[in-house]
């Protein structure tokens, strides 16, 4: 039987893209490589697709900050939160006033950007945890970060976020390790604070536009959630480098499919 003729079939393709994407954000990340296109798949328009992805994924990465939160550098929330609410909301609002043939164009180079982005982030952590494991390294614990420069840093990262957003939590990681931040726990939990602010504000820009197809929405998100819930419970059990390269080469695989539909035309 053809896959068309079936009349749920779009739900069940939506279903599984979503749960698998949960249980990859909880074990490494990059699961909107997979949830995205999924969103296109099923026959929703390229911007609502990405406005409606974002919505999805939220609560996964709401529930991630919850658990870092004794990491947070609370001294930094008042600059994150004014550069997460400028960057993301104008991120969203150039999303939507995108026309939908363009962002489509765009999609396969957004997606090899990200997964490039997300691979290189893998040897970048580790290199942090060296530092910060080094006898010889003291780590500065508490550096000053001048909050103007900070701001004018993070807004391109911001803007990204509410635009598309894949890789750019360790766009986030990248520039804090520049202005003296070394804690690896402090930079995964700041990451996780912009990158969820900037989402939030992007999301409010999308629900008030009228952009979010909620149907969809409601089946990815509840999914991504026991995805996320299962994910969590296999992480300790493997071999996150092995998850990161798997990651990494099924987004150059999906990339390689949209350049490929649009050299044919389709």
């Amino acid at each position: 039987m053809h896959l068309a003729s079936f009349p749920h079939w779009r739900y069940i393709w939506l279903v599984v893209a979503s749960l698998f994407a949960g249980m990859i954000n909880a074990m490494a990340g990059g699961g909107s490589f997979l949830s995205f296109p999924a969103m296109l798949g099923v026959g929703v328009p390229p911007v609502q697709a990405n406005a409606t992805n974002t919505v999805a994924l939220w609560p996964g990465q709401l529930a991630s900050l919850a658990t870092l939160r004794g990491d947070i550098r609370r001294k930094l929330l008042p600059v994150i939160a004014i550069t997460s609410l400028l960057g993301g909301v104008s991120g969203a609002e150039t999303l939507l006033h995108t026309r939908q043939r363009t962002f489509l164009h765009m999609i396969p180079w957004l997606i090899l950007g990200g997964t490039l982005i997300f691979g290189i982030s893998g040897p970048f952590s580790k290199w942090l945890r060296r530092r910060a494991t080094d006898p010889n390294f003291a780590p500065q614990i508490e550096p000053h970060i001048p909050a103007i420069p900070l701001a004018l840093s993070l807004f391109p990262v911001c803007f990204y976020i509410g635009y598309f957003g894949a890789g750019g939590g360790f766009l986030v990681m990248t520039i804090l390790a520049l202005f003296g931040m070394e804690d690896m726990h402090q930079l995964n939990a700041m990451k996780v604070v912009a990158a969820t602010s900037s989402n939030l504000c992007a999301i409010v820009t999308f629900i008030l536009m009228g952009a979010i197809v909620w149907h969809d929405c409601v089946i990815s998100m509840a999914f991504a959630a026991v995805g996320g819930y299962t994910g969590a419970k296999l992480a300790k059990r493997m071999n996150g480098d092995i998850l990161r390269g798997v990651v990494v080469v099924m987004g150059c695989i999906i990339a390689a499919w949209f350049f490929w539909r649009q050299a044919h035309g389709s």
